[in-house]
């Protein structure tokens, strides 16, 4: 016998657990710095660097997705072997990734003061290659803490599945967006990287939470 589907209130916490933890894994420096430091190099407006964002965050997302349905569909071809493994496979890995962020987050060391400098000099690239740059760069770096989200909700149909991605799109684009603004709008570099560092407990606490969701349903 199949393990029973999620409840719709189940569903709906892993969605919204999964724009939350998209959104905070955005905050990261690697998510939104690079779009300021070449925006400020292009000297682009904040429409096209904003575009930029969007574009590169799609990617990253895409690509997210293809290696998520690939781990799914192993995962889902293993579970019909090990009945129940699936969603169980997925909790160890959340609070896996979960325990690892708590613990970056406690041994990083402080940002130096001074951060990046943000006044660079004239445009060395086009303005194309600049912009589908950065959308190389995130699309060759698929989210990896958001695919055991994937995994625990594989039994639950390509529905559920096209709903997550949304909620990581959502999610992904918004932080990148958030963070990529304040700095552009003079906000500190320098504090946002320092903010960072709780971003990292405050992620690896919101997987622990998601696997404990999944634990929770199971049992």
């Amino acid at each position: 016998m199949s393990p029973p589907a999620f409840e719709q209130p189940v569903l709906l916490s892993l969605v919204a657990g999964g724009f939350a933890a998209a959104f905070l894994h955005a905050a990261l420096p690697t998510h939104w710095l690079p779009f300021v430091l070449v925006g400020r190099a292009q000297r682009w407006s904040l429409t096209k660097n904003l575009l930029a964002v969007s574009a590169a965050g799609l990617a990253h997302i895409a690509s997210t997705a293809v290696v998520g349905s690939l781990i799914v569909a192993a995962g889902l071809a293993l579970d019909g072997l090990v009945a129940g493994f699936l969603p169980h496979l997925s909790a160890v890995l959340l609070f896996a990734f979960g325990g690892f962020y708590l613990i970056k987050s406690a041994i990083r060391r402080p940002v130096m003061a001074g951060g990046p400098a943000l006044d660079l000099a004239e445009p060395t690239v086009s303005h194309a290659a600049a912009f589908w740059g950065l959308v190389a760069v995130m699309a060759l770096s698929p989210g990896e803490v958001l695919l055991p989200i994937y995994m625990s909700s594989a039994q639950e149909g390509v529905g559920a599945l096209a709903l997550l991605t949304l909620a990581f799109a959502l999610g992904t684009i918004l932080g990148m967006a958030t963070f990529t603004t304040l700095a552009r709008a003079g906000a500190s570099v320098l504090r946002l990287e320092r903010w960072a560092r709780y971003e990292g407990a405050i992620l690896g606490l919101a997987l622990i939470a998601i696997g404990l969701v999944i634990v929770t349903h199971q049992h």
